[in-house]
């Protein structure tokens, strides 16, 4: 049952669907964007920033580990280092997203129109050439990082050198400030540019913790679906997943306390500049939209991640993550979409927002699978495996 063959015949097909799925999908959505360009755009743009979140949250977590060492890492650093080798695939999925940008973002036509003023910072940091080279920088650092966490994790598993692990905290230190950067402003040039008149310090720290989160929700799934198979079967315990889900829990309260925190401050600032953002997605039916977040992104998964047993029990976890994950693409529709409704007419789910993410993420997780069967599911060789595999059940 848990023979290597079997498992990479296992990887295999779930590869080929995951391809075709990606392919029907995407295939759908340029039908769609022949007779709804501007829709497609906005639809595409919301699919490539969610599959792209858990990439990020990948090359975080995995330098995260590498700093720390916990056991928690171990489990899932496969999978987050084949996340993080997703970014050259994720360079081109950004090439619709980016071509259309004149149709998403409404700073293009204000650089262009002689009639609005633009401030001269604004001016000079949103423009053509400043946004597209932007872009080029973060998808040159994020490449490069999961570039040498594969290339000297592979190495490792060849030569069994301890000195490795050494090289993947002098990377993964100055690695977490220079993603912490680049997250931040990708967020800015991608999103919240959106809505050019308006700014939050906080917004870029938003999209870090919801990309860990994101992250550690998918690594959580594939841990679950590999978890009865060699080699994880022979080390993997119930206090694995429980860390896991205690890492889960910080995740989901820091997500609330950093989307609590912002709202407070603008709310009680009431400037004229700030608060009409919120006052965009407090009506309509955008309210509705933030309570089911609030109680599914949030208060549930939080009073669930407190017990002990739900923590312990994989398929329980499972079920927590994948309702986190599905929550996180809600989450971005309600920070993005209202952007687009001008009209405050409140939520209104086109068929491309729902088939956008299923092309684009089909085709990431084929990706994903295929970097995935050529690794070792376990660092055998890294010097801190067996104590993190030591203490049991």
């Amino acid at each position: 049952m848990n023979s290597p063959e079997l498992l990479q015949s296992d990887f295999d097909r779930v590869q080929n669907r995951a391809l075709a799925v990606g392919v029907a999908g995407l295939a759908l959505c340029a039908g769609g964007a022949y007779f709804n360009p501007t829709q497609f755009f906005r639809s595409y743009l919301l699919a490539f920033l969610f599959w792209l979140g858990i990439a990020l949250g990948c090359v975080a977590l995995a330098m995260l580990h590498h700093m720390t060492g916990g056991g928690w890492g171990f489990v899932i650093r496969r999978f987050l280092e084949s996340g993080a080798s997703t970014f050259p695939l994720l360079a081109l999925l950004a090439l619709p997203a980016l071509l259309g940008y004149s149709r998403l973002y409404p700073w293009v036509h204000q650089q262009a129109s002689a009639g609005e003023p633009v401030p001269a910072l604004r001016r000079a940091y949103l423009n053509t050439p400043a946004f597209f080279g932007r872009a080029a920088f973060y998808f040159a650092v994020w490449m490069t990082l999961g570039y040498l966490l594969n290339k000297w994790s592979s190495e490792q598993d060849r030569t069994a050198d301890p000195a490795l692990t050494d090289r993947l905290q002098s990377l993964s230190g100055p690695g977490l400030v220079v993603f912490g950067f680049t997250a931040t402003f990708a967020a800015v040039d991608w999103a919240m540019s959106l809505e050019p008149h308006w700014t939050s310090t906080i917004y870029g720290i938003m999209f870090i913790v919801a990309e860990g989160l994101a992250a550690l929700a998918f690594s959580i799934l594939v841990a679950r679906l590999l978890a009865h198979r060699k080699p994880l079967a022979d080390v993997i315990a119930p206090s694995h997943f429980h860390d896991l889900g205690n890492l889960l829990l910080a995740f989901v309260m820091l997500w609330a306390y950093i989307g609590f925190s912002q709202f407070l401050i603008i709310w009680s600032g009431n400037l004229q500049e700030e608060i009409p953002w919120y006052l965009s997605r407090a009506s309509g039916g955008w309210a509705a939209l933030a309570l089911f977040l609030v109680v599914f992104h949030f208060a549930l998964p939080f009073l669930l991640l407190l017990s002990r047993d739900v923590k312990r029990r994989m398929q329980v976890l499972a079920v927590v993550a994948a309702t986190l994950l599905a929550m996180g693409l809600v989450d971005l529709f309600w920070l993005v979409a209202p952007a687009f409704d001008s009209a405050h007419a409140g939520p209104h789910v086109h068929w491309m927002d729902l088939m956008a993410p299923v092309g684009v993420g089909g085709i990431w997780i084929a990706w994903f699978v295929w970097q995935l069967k050529g690794k070792p599911l376990l660092p055998l060789h890294d010097p801190r495996f067996q104590g993190a595999f030591s203490h049991g059940n």
